[in-house]
């Protein structure tokens, strides 16, 4: 097809042919009557195409946040207005904490229905207006037909551009049914932002002073070149790498370099590590409050350790930590700046970088657990599954297992291998697994979720069902509780428990009804062989794991816990 047409059809039509211009083959969403004529394009352009009807449109949303991960193009999501958009706004909001470029389209009240308190009418700009805490980078209406292709092309270039994130665009139900002869515009692609070279050069002399120096990467927008680059730096430099919160596929976690995770639950090794360092370098990162274990490992506004901070989005450097250097780059271009500095042929903290991957390693060891070991099933799971398998899963303490234990390739090897939210929403792993599954076929795709978090979205089983995803296994660690806010409880209200018991289903049961392969694990031995049976099969498959209700995360039990909560009383 012809994606520079002038011949009149209408909008709806248009706006299908721009996304199929933008290289888009693939959205998500749940249909709705107010933009119709845009599913009518869907079905006219079936053959570049397709739409993924999902069963509630958090999940759709999140399916789009994955795609945007797992492509480092803006995901695409419809919506209709209303009640659609607000189920949608969690999938917004993951996107706009993880950086992650989306699309966002919500069909909208008819122009002349606007301002009435009409039928699920909401003010899009209101809702989800832009700001440095909101829900999008960008929010805008289209009225006029003929401008349609301009406000796609400016969404895709906003999403992707600077800090990467969300952007919403409404759709008035009849702008979209009006006829329209505008050409749609040509792929967007994001300009390259690269550091100043006067601030390279301080980098060097920073590094060059100093003793005990740590790297913290993470942040959207790196590729496998720059990842391959940000490796090589390391190396010429004798650097130890940590990866933020929910980046850890930013760095190849086998390398002698690595030195773990910089996240919920971190190694106290690690963190002790960052404490005493004398230079900090973060490239990409936020600097959040998880990454910064609630802004201790580095004290805002001014930090204790020297600290060069690179970051895509200008309106990010400064905004917490006042800095020593500040360098605003694309991750696509700040490793391979980076790699270009000459190290000196002897650096003193050859040791250091030594005994920070020494750490990592000795992290990786756990003590058994009876009767099902989570430690044992990452581990097996990541024996098992094929190199390029992607990970994805939701929030709780279930996911400290994952995080901890399993060791993710950088994407110079696979591209993304982990999809997992910094904003910390429940429901995400399903349907990021199920996106996965569907965007790649040929990929091996592992879900591991909570009850709780299962429960949120478990009903995506039926649209990777109806849409034929293969290669899926998702594993269900149930312990009957919120974990997460049950040791919360424990920790400030011991032995006071409210709210946080779960009364489940029979999880093999759910999965069958939905046209899956299920079995139930009792017994770390019993977990290897249904692992490898649902490998085997190819077919989408659940695993339900039983496990006590005490386990609470990687290093500690609700009863110790609750025994020194107590004793503190």
């Amino acid at each position: 097809m012809t994606t520079t047409t002038s011949a009149s059809r209408i909008a709806g039509h248009v706006l299908v042919e721009a996304l199929i211009a933008q290289g888009v083959d693939t959205v998500f969403g749940v249909p709705g009557e107010s933009y119709l004529a845009v599913l009518d394009g869907f079905h006219e352009h079936r053959e570049h195409i397709r739409f993924i009807a999902c069963r509630q449109e958090g999940g759709a949303s999140f399916m789009a946040e994955a795609q945007g991960k797992l492509s480092g193009r803006p995901g695409v999501c419809f919506v209709t207005r209303g009640p659609g958009a607000t189920n949608a706004s969690i999938g917004l909001h993951t996107a706009f904490q993880d950086s992650t470029p989306m699309v966002l389209f919500i069909g909208q009240v008819a122009s002349d229905q606007r301002d009435r308190e009409a039928f699920q009418e909401v003010d899009y700009r209101q809702m989800f207006g832009p700001g440095t805490l909101g829900f999008a980078k960008w929010v805008g209406e289209v009225h006029d037909a003929d401008r349609l292709p301009e406000y796609v092309s400016r969404a895709f270039h906003t999403a992707m551009q600077g800090r990467p994130g969300p952007v919403v665009l409404v759709l008035p139900e009849d702008m979209l049914t009006r006829p329209s002869i505008a050409p749609v515009l040509p792929r967007a692609e994001p300009a390259q932002a690269w550091p100043a070279p006067g601030g390279l050069r301080e980098v060097r002399s920073m590094l060059l002073a100093a003793k005990r120096p740590f790297v913290i990467v993470g942040g959207s927008g790196w590729d496998a070149a720059s990842c391959a680059a940000m490796q090589r730096f390391a190396e010429n430099w004798k650097l130890p790498v940590g990866c933020a919160f929910r980046f850890q596929d930013c760095f190849d976690n086998g390398h002698p370099n690595y030195a773990g995770d910089v996240g919920i639950a971190l190694n106290p090794r690690l963190a002790e590590r960052i404490k005493q360092a004398d230079l900090v370098l973060a490239i990409g990162p936020r600097l959040g409050e998880m990454t910064t274990s609630g802004y201790t490992l580095l004290q805002p506004p001014r930090p204790v350790q020297k600290l060069i901070h690179m970051h895509a989005g200008a309106e990010e450097l400064g905004r917490v930590y006042a800095a020593d250097l500040l360098l605003q780059s694309s991750m696509a271009a700040a490793a391979k700046a980076l790699e270009g500095l000459t190290a000196p042929t002897q650096l003193p903290w050859a040791d250091w970088t030594a005994q920070a991957h020494a750490d990592y390693e000795a992290n990786l060891v756990a003590p058994s657990v009876e009767p099902l070991d989570l430690a044992v099933v990452i581990k097996t799971i990541q024996r098992l599954a094929p190199a390029d398998t992607v990970y994805t899963n939701g929030a709780g303490n279930y996911a400290g297992w994952l995080h901890r234990y399993c060791r993710y390739a950088g994407l110079q090897h696979h591209g993304r291998t982990q999809l997992a939210p910094t904003s910390g929403a429940m429901g995400y792993g399903v349907p990021a697994a199920v996106a996965a599954a569907l965007l790649y076929p040929q990929r091996t795709v592992v879900n591991i979720a909570g009850d709780g978090d299962f429960l949120m979205t478990g009903q995506e089983l039926a649209t990777a069902t109806g849409y034929g995803a293969k290669r899926l296994i998702s594993v269900v660690v149930d312990n009957g509780t919120y974990g997460t806010i049950r040791m919360h409880q424990e920790r400030e209200y011991p032995g006071r428990v409210s709210g946080s018991d779960l009364f489940n289903p029979d999880f093999t049961a759910l999965a069958r009804a939905y046209g899956w392969q299920a079995q139930r694990v009792v017994s770390t031995a019993e977990f290897e062989p249904a692992f490898a049976q649902a490998l085997a099969s190819g077919e989408p498959t659940l695993l339900h794991l039983k496990l006590d209700s005490d386990v609470s995360t990687t290093r500690t039990t609700l009863s110790a816990i609750r025994k020194t909560a107590l004793a503190k009383n």
